[in-house]
């Protein structure tokens, strides 16, 4: 697999940024609110976790103040947005070749770019999701904190261990038609021991591996420092996560490039 030129690298963006808004173009097109969907859906969300969590079972978030309901709603929704992009990004993977059997086929279409779109999307909705957590925090939690810039350089090493991850699975996916089923449900596991309900450090000796082994704790727990807390990231963790990222990317890419050989014969 060759390293592409910083010209070709470019080529490759611009068709990524236009698949993505072809994509969101088709998902709204004819829906009664169109494009801003975006906007609905995370404040749909936030209302119903508020309610649920905040008004119905009164739960709090360790640390805060037993009464503090938006705060525990905040750090809830952080952790759901971090979630999502993964949901959205590395769980329609298995599937995507199939669904785009037409560009299979034709071996000069750059697949992994195909691959790209789902995050790209995810990224879209996660970060319309993200402002308006910034703006709900600033005017009614702990206000707005310098960290938050902070939050792009976490994305991008979450966004290379997604990338990775979906190429692994959307390349797998073409000769293990079942995978579609088991990442659906590794999906779900990923929600429930990630750290999005709970806070990293809460977290039993015995099953705090799972928890550090999680490809959105780490994430989740740094978005929400940085925007939530005022925290910006430990370099430490930050490093370690990059390199493991760096690692799950470059397998994904040298995997897809393997297995492509076969796609246009199975499809």
């Amino acid at each position: 697999m060759s390293i592409p030129t910083p010209r070709r690298l470019a080529e490759l963006a611009s068709l990524w940024r236009t698949l993505v808004a072809q994509e969101l173009a088709v998902r709204y097109r004819g829906t009664l609110l169109g494009r801003i969907w975006p906007l609905v859906m995370p404040l749909l969300m936030l209302a119903l976790f508020g309610f649920m969590f905040g008004v119905i079972f009164r739960s709090r978030w360790p640390g805060l103040a037993e009464d503090d309901h938006l705060g525990f709603t905040l750090n809830l929704f952080t952790g759901l947005l971090v979630h999502g992009v993964l949901a959205e990004a590395v769980g329609q993977a298995p599937t995507l070749m199939q669904r785009h059997s037409n560009f299979v086929r034709k071996m000069v279409f750059p697949l992994p770019v195909l691959v790209a779109v789902p995050l790209g999307v995810a990224l879209v909705h996660a970060s319309i999701g993200f402002l308006l957590l910034l703006a709900i925090n600033g005017l009614f939690g702990s206000g707005w904190h310098p960290s938050v810039l902070a939050a792009p350089l976490v994305l991008v090493p979450y966004m290379a261990m997604l990338y990775g991850l979906a190429l692994v699975f959307a390349a797998l996916g073409v000769y293990i038609r079942d995978l579609g089923q088991v990442v659906g449900v590794m999906v779900t596991a990923v929600l429930f021991t990630g750290a999005v309900f709970f806070p990293a450090d809460r977290v039993p000796g015995a099953l705090a591996v799972l928890v550090r082994f999680n490809p959105i704790a780490w994430p989740t727990d740094a978005i929400r420092g940085a925007l939530l807390r005022g925290d910006w990231p430990d370099p430490a963790p930050m490093a370690g996560y990059s390199l493991v990222a760096l690692a799950v990317l470059a397998a994904g890419l040298w995997l897809f490039s393997l297995l492509r050989r076969g796609f246009a014969d199975l499809l």
